[in-house]
């Protein structure tokens, strides 16, 4: 089955896309271009060597780089080809094809993060799954981070606008309550009606 996001970057990348996304991020670092502002978040948020669960890890960049900072990291993503140029990017770290609506994998993390348009490329009507399984997979009191576009200039292709109100509801009911969210990844402030979220979740226990 194609998922959403398959279809989206097929129609706006092209059949390679996996690669492309690759070496996107290869030319930004030979730019000198920080490539790593997701990465540079979450070693503010949680000291080495905390486990993290990079949750749509794609070509594996956010996880690659934790890792070279003393994360214990783990990299799932629903699409095998993405995976396959993580793998070959990292074939040392752990990386797995699995749906974020369904999987298990037996351990817990103190931070999941969702990068890059994760929640809003989700399958239709998989929030509230995914949302629990974020939840199961988060330590207590662990964080659940998640970073995407709220209006069309901020998605890819014709990807639909998940409304902040939805994800916020299927966290809470999860157990995973908002602690903060900023307008990007370097923490600048977030604003009602702005485009893009980065948002800290927390699972409460007891």
């Amino acid at each position: 089955m194609t998922t959403q996001w398959e279809r989206i970057a097929r129609a706006t990348v092209g059949e390679d896309y996996a690669r492309s996304y690759a070496e996107r991020f290869r030319r930004m670092a030979r730019r000198g271009d920080d490539p790593h502002g997701e990465a540079a978040l979450v070693t503010s948020l949680v000291p080495a060597p905390a486990r993290v669960l990079d949750a749509g890890c794609g070509t594996g960049r956010i996880a690659t780089h934790l890792h070279t900072q003393g994360y214990g990291v783990v990299g799932v993503d629903v699409d095998a080809t993405m995976v396959h140029e993580a793998r070959a990017e990292s074939p040392q770290l752990d990386w797995r094809v699995a749906d974020l609506a369904t999987m298990r994998l037996g351990e817990v993390f103190d931070l999941v993060l969702l990068a890059g348009n994760v929640i809003p490329l989700l399958e239709p009507e998989t929030l509230r799954e995914v949302a629990h399984t974020l939840a199961e997979h988060a330590s207590p009191w662990g964080d659940v981070v998640c970073g995407f576009g709220l209006d069309a200039a901020h998605l890819p292709g014709d990807c639909p606008v998940t409304p902040l109100s939805e994800v916020d509801a299927a966290f809470e009911v999860a157990g995973l309550r908002p602690v903060e969210r900023w307008s990007t990844w370097d923490r600048d402030p977030f604003a009602d009606g702005g485009g893009y979220v980065v948002t800290r979740h927390r699972k409460v226990t007891g």
